[in-house]
């Protein structure tokens, strides 16, 4: 079962409809034990980084488990910003810690937000990103996340190089709309819920 969680923060139907597009049945829900019975997890969200930290705070045991159990786990947009320890959005406040790292704000001589189509370019092999090097996907967003570690999977070019996808054994991430990005998002939907765990 796909689980998409509620946490008061996301593109929760346009999500949900992605998944429904590749003939999966997902859930939207905010209950503890349909999310610890799940075998994917999704983490979507829009927004500010703080106010979605103080609403999925109180999933983070939640998601941890499923990430330990070796299940798989995707966070879409602002939910690939919550898997880092901090933002500079908003300074002070403690992200999930998935990721080691920071969530730095876009050049400023670029238009912010970075809103439209662009091409991504893989940086490693990946198991969601198979045959998608060069293609284009939909992203709406400000700020994005810089990694510690070698985990970035694919690239953007918006004036500097921007993080377009993390990949780390089990866990996986987008800047990019995967729902909004025609076939090839609707792939990469594909590719998720086909991993074994």
């Amino acid at each position: 079962m796909v689980t998409i969680i509620d946490y008061g923060s996301g593109n929760l139907k346009s999500i949900s409809n992605g998944f429904l597009k590749i003939g999966a049945k997902p859930k939207i829900t905010n209950n503890a034990e349909e999310i610890v019975d799940s075998k994917y997890i999704v983490l979507p969200g829009v927004g500010a980084f703080a106010s979605a930290m103080k609403n999925v705070k109180i999933f983070k045991n939640l998601i941890l488990e499923h990430i330990n159990d070796n299940k798989p786990f995707l966070g879409v947009c602002l939910g690939l910003q919550l898997l880092f320890n901090c933002s500079d959005e908003n300074p002070g406040i403690e992200g999930l810690g998935i990721f080691k790292g920071n969530v730095k704000k876009l050049p400023g001589d670029m238009k912010i937000p970075h809103i439209g189509w662009n091409r991504i370019e893989s940086t490693k092999s990946s198991k969601i990103l198979d045959d998608l090097d060069g293609k284009y996907f939909y992203f709406v967003h400000s700020f994005h996340g810089v990694p510690k570690e070698n985990i970035v999977s694919s690239t953007a070019e918006y004036g500097v190089k921007v993080t377009a996808s993390l990949e780390e054994n089990n866990v996986f991430a987008t800047q990019f709309h995967p729902e909004k990005s025609g076939n090839s998002g609707l792939k990469i939907l594909k590719n998720f819920i086909s991993i074994e765990s």
